[in-house]
C-alpha cells in the first residue's frame, strides 16, 4: 500500500469541507477574522444569498506586504506562537485554516493595508495565486469571494433555496453584533441594506433591531458575578417565547457559542414559567478566564468545554429564576399602541419558476446564480423551521425613532417591583363558562383561569410537603412487580445503591423482573408506577437520581389531578379565597406547566376598545 502525501490544494480542499459548510460559514470565518483586526466597523455585501459574491471590509489593522501571501498558508495564523497560547484564547480565529479552506473553494480577490503604505492587492482561484500586486493606502481589508463551489460542484447539491441560505447568513451577522456591540455592523444583500447597528455598545439597542422593538420591551435585564464568571444580558418575558431553541444566544469572551450545559440552565431558569415545548429569548455574554474554557474542540469553534460546568450553570439558573422573580408577569390582554412587530423569522418572496419549496438540483441552483434570475428579496414571514433562528429587516427607518422607543423601555424598566404587590388585590365580579374568574380593581379588568390557578397554589403546597420529608418509607400491602429490558435491568444492578439512598429497593423477581414492597413516603398515590418508571429512566439516562427533579414532577403530578377543572361553578366566597391564595403564592403568574393564570385588560385598554379615546 503505497503512502502519499497530500498536495496544499487537495489538503485544503479537503479542510474546506469542515470548515466552509456553506456561503454563511465564509461570512463567519471572514468577519472573526475582521473582530480580530481590532475593526470598528464592518460591511458585509451579499449578492445572492452569497453564491455569487460576499465582500467583507473593514478599517482594522490590515496585513503587511511582506505577510500576506503567508495568510493564504495552512496553519499560518498571527493569533498563537506556541502551546500555552492554546489554553488563553482571546481571540476568535487561532486555527489558521479559514482564509486558506475559502480560497481553496472559491476565487477570491484581497487589498489590505496597515494605513503606513499602499497596501497588497491578490487574486486567487481554487487556492492558487493568480495575480498579485499593490493596493491603496486606506487602513483596512477588503476580501471579496466569488463563485464558492465553482471547483467542488458536487457541495452545492447539498445548499438550500436562497432564502434559507441568507437566513444562515443574518443569523450569524446578528449573533456577532449581539457579541460585539462595540462595532458598528452593515449588511446588504443585492446593493439594498438588511441590518445595521450603531456601534455604541447597547445591547438593548441590537435586540430592537434584531427582533423588534415589541420583543425589547419585554427583555429584562440581567446580571450576576461568581468568583470565576461575569454574566450580563436580556431575558425576555415568558410571554415572549418560541418553539426552538435557536432564539437562546450564549456568548462567551466575546465568542457566540452553543452549548447544551448551557442552555439546559437557561430552560431550568424558566422551569414552571413557559409552557411545555416553548423555548425562551435570551442574550447572554459570559466573561471568564480564558484558562477555564477549551475553544479548541470543533472545527467551527461553535462547542466548547467548561472547566467548571457546574458552578456556571448553578450561576446562570439562579440569575434567571431571580430575575423573574422580581416582575410582574401578567400579559396584558390588549397589546398597547407599540410599533409594529417584526416577526420572529425572516422570510422572503421570490418571482421565479422553480417553487421556493423545491430543493434546487445543482444544474437549476447555479443557473439561477449565474444568470441573475432570482429577484430581489422582499421581508415577509416566514414559518419557524425555516432558515436562520434570528430576525432581519430593513433598517433603514429613522435612528432617533429607535433610540426613543429604547428610552421608553428603559424607563418602564427602571421601575422597581414591590414584591409583596406582584399580584395586586381583584376584587371578583363572576366567572365565564364555568372556567375563568372575571375580577376588577382601580387598575381594570382581570381573567383568571380557575384551574391554573389553583394548580399553582397546590404545586407550592405539595412542593414545600414533599421536601420536608427526608428518608421516610412506607411499606405497602400489595407489592408492585416490574418487567424491565435487559439493559435496563443492568443498569439497576449496576445502580442499585443509588436507588436505595432515595429510599427504593428493587429486589429480583425473576429475569429482569423486580418487585418493590416499600417506597418514599412522598409518593403521590396511585401513581406509585410511573415514579418509579421515571425513576429509572433518570437513572439510564443521567446515571444518578436527581431526587429534586423527581420531586417537582410529582408535586405537578398531584396539583394538576387535584385542582378544580373547567365547567366547575365557583360562588364569590370561593372566587375571593382562590384569589387570595394565589397571592400569597411565590411565583403567582403561571401555573407549573408553563400557561398564564392572569390576563389583564387596563381601563386605558378598554376604552381604546370601544373608541372612547382615540
Amino acid at each position: 500500500m503505497q503512502i502519499n502525501e497530500l498536495p496544499d490544494y487537495l489538503a485544503n480542499k479537503i479542510a474546506a469541507g469542515e470548515v466552509v459548510e456553506r456561503p454563511a460559514s465564509v461570512v463567519k470565518e471572514l468577519v472573526e477574522n475582521s473582530v480580530d483586526a481590532n475593526s470598528s466597523w464592518i460591511k458585509i455585501e451579499i449578492k445572492e444569498a452569497g453564491l455569487q459574491e460576499i465582500k467583507v471590509t473593514d478599517d482594522g489593522n490590515g496585513i503587511p506586504n511582506d505577510q500576506c501571501k503567508k495568510a493564504f498558508l495552512r496553519h499560518a495564523t498571527s493569533k498563537i506562537k506556541n502551546e500555552n497560547d492554546l489554553f488563553h484564547v482571546r481571540t476568535l480565529g487561532f486555527r489558521g485554516e479559514a482564509l486558506a479552506s475559502i480560497a481553496a473553494v472559491s476565487r477570491l480577490e484581497i487589498k489590505t493595508s496597515t494605513g503606513a503604505e499602499a497596501g497588497t492587492r491578490m487574486v486567487l482561484e481554487g487556492g492558487r495565486i493568480k495575480e498579485e500586486g499593490r493596493s491603496d493606502a486606506r487602513q483596512g481589508t477588503e476580501i471579496t469571494v466569488q463563485d464558492i463551489f465553482f471547483n467542488t460542484p458536487a457541495r452545492l447539491k447539498y445548499l438550500k433555496t436562497v432564502h434559507t441560505e441568507l437566513g444562515h447568513i443574518t443569523d450569524i451577522i446578528n449573533r456577532m453584533a449581539f457579541s460585539h456591540s462595540d462595532i458598528r455592523f452593515e449588511l446588504t444583500h443585492n446593493d439594498k441594506r438588511i441590518f445595521q447597528t450603531t456601534g455604541k455598545g447597547d445591547l438593548r439597542q441590537i435586540a430592537a433591531s434584531v427582533y423588534g422593538i415589541s420583543v425589547a420591551k419585554q427583555m429584562i435585564p440581567v446580571h450576576t458575578r461568581t468568583l470565576d464568571y461575569e454574566i450580563d444580558g436580556f431575558i425576555a418575558k415568558p410571554e415572549v417565547n418560541r418553539a426552538s431553541r435557536n432564539y437562546i444566544t450564549t456568548i462567551v469572551n466575546g465568542r457566540f457559542i452553543k452549548s447544551i450545559i448551557l442552555a439546559k440552565a437557561i430552560t431550568n431558569g424558566f422551569h414552571t414559567f413557559l409552557p411545555i415545548g416553548r423555548q425562551p429569548v435570551v442574550v447572554l455574554n459570559i466573561t471568564m478566564d480564558p484558562y477555564l474554557i477549551d475553544v479548541n474542540v470543533h472545527p467551527t469553534k461553535l462547542e466548547v468545554r467548561f472547566s467548571k460546568e457546574k458552578e456556571l450553570f448553578e450561576a446562570v439558573e439562579q440569575m434567571i429564576k431571580g430575575a423573574l422573580h422580581q416582575q410582574t408577569l401578567i400579559p396584558a390582554g390588549q397589546k398597547k399602541n407599540l410599533p409594529k412587530a417584526k416577526s420572529e423569522q425572516p422570510q422572503f418572496e421570490f418571482e421565479r419558476k422553480q417553487s421556493t419549496k423545491e430543493k434546487p438540483t445543482n444544474e437549476s441552483f447555479q443557473q439561477e446564480v449565474n444568470h441573475g434570475s432570482i429577484d430581489d428579496i422582499g421581508m415577509v414571514r416566514e414559518s419557524e423551521h425555516v432558515g436562520s433562528s434570528m430576525t432581519m429587516e430593513n433598517n433603514e427607518h429613522n435612528s432617533n425613532d429607535l433610540n426613543e422607543d429604547i428610552e421608553i423601555i428603559q424607563n418602564e424598566q427602571e421601575q422597581v417591583v414591590n414584591e409583596v404587590n406582584r399580584v395586586p388585590v381583584m376584587y371578583p365580579i363572576g366567572q365565564h363558562h364555568g372556567t375563568y374568574i372575571l375580577a376588577q380593581n382601580d387598575e381594570g379588568l382581570y381573567i383568571i383561569d380557575q384551574h391554573a390557578a389553583q394548580e399553582r397554589i397546590k404545586y407550592e403546597y405539595y412542593r414545600d410537603k414533599i421536601g420536608e420529608v427526608e428518608g421516610h418509607v412506607q411499606d405497602l400491602l400489595v407489592p408492585l412487580t416490574f418487567e424491565f429490558t435487559q439493559q435496563e435491568a443492568l443498569f439497576i444492578e449496576q445502580y442499585k445503591e443509588e436507588l436505595q439512598k432515595v429510599g427504593l429497593i428493587l429486589d429480583t423477581f425473576g429475569q429482569n423482573a423486580y418487585i418493590v414492597r416499600s417506597h418514599p413516603y412522598w409518593f403521590p398515590k396511585d401513581e406509585e408506577e410511573e415514579i418509579i418508571r421515571d425513576m429509572v429512566d433518570q437513572l439510564i439516562q443521567e446515571k444518578q437520581v436527581n431526587l429534586h427533579k423527581l420531586r417537582e414532577e410529582a408535586a405537578i403530578l398531584m396539583s394538576c389531578k387535584r385542582s378544580i377543572k373547567a365547567n366547575h361553578y365557583l360562588n364569590i366566597e370561593d372566587m375571593q379565597r382562590l384569589l387570595d391564595d394565589l397571592r400569597k403564592c411565590e411565583e403567582p403568574f403561571t401555573c407549573p406547566h408553563g400557561r398564564p393564570i392572569i390576563i389583564q385588560f387596563t381601563k386605558y385598554e378598554m376604552e381604546k376598545m370601544f373608541k372612547r379615546i382615540m
